[in-house]
């Protein structure tokens, strides 16, 4: 029943949006024109910010800083037995979220899904968000300046979900 009632779901959404702005006499048409040039516009504002923030991931990556930074961290996820495979995993999360999938597939493949590593990867995966790429593209586009309050706040909640992700999977899925 959902499954036939989730293939209809776009196509209801395509026609039932634009028949919704007739019925209000909106012109529909020339709305949706108007809303694609702002995305347009809005996507050329954006751009310069995620260049650089891929451009900065790309050397912490290519440097070793960010080999380096997991290395300090693994005697702590050791002590706390947490999978050594998911601390890179965990690490990428806040800067790149397509850098992340990539590592989550790569730990999939090497440890299998239905394993507590690739478990912990899916989870934490789905957990976490991409707290610099945030700050770099989206407050950069609007002009934020002052984000030490944000970054802070995105940190922690990155540890919070890394940490809550593993504790939910320890309770779920050790056995």
């Amino acid at each position: 029943m959902l499954r036939q009632l989730s293939l209809f779901m776009v196509p209801l959404l395509l026609v039932g949006i634009p028949l919704y702005g007739v019925l209000k006499k909106q012109p529909v048409y020339e709305l949706f024109v108007e809303g694609a040039a702002e995305g347009v516009q809005m996507a050329l504002q954006i751009l310069p910010y995620l260049l650089a923030m891929l451009v900065a991931i790309s050397v912490f990556r290519a440097s070793g800083a960010f080999q380096a930074l997991a290395g300090l961290l693994t005697p702590l996820t050791d002590a706390l037995g947490i999978p050594a495979a998911v601390l890179p995993l965990a690490l990428m999360r806040s800067f790149s979220g397509s850098g992340a999938l990539a590592m989550a597939a790569d730990i999939l493949q090497q440890e299998g899904p239905d394993s507590f590593t690739g478990l912990l990867a899916s989870v934490l995966q789905g957990s976490t968000d991409t707290t610099f790429y945030i700050l770099a593209v989206y407050f950069g586009a609007v002009g934020i300046k002052k984000y030490r309050y944000a970054l802070t706040v995105g940190l922690a909640a990155d540890a919070a979900s890394f940490l809550s992700s593993f504790i939910i999977c320890l309770l779920l899925f050790s056995g």
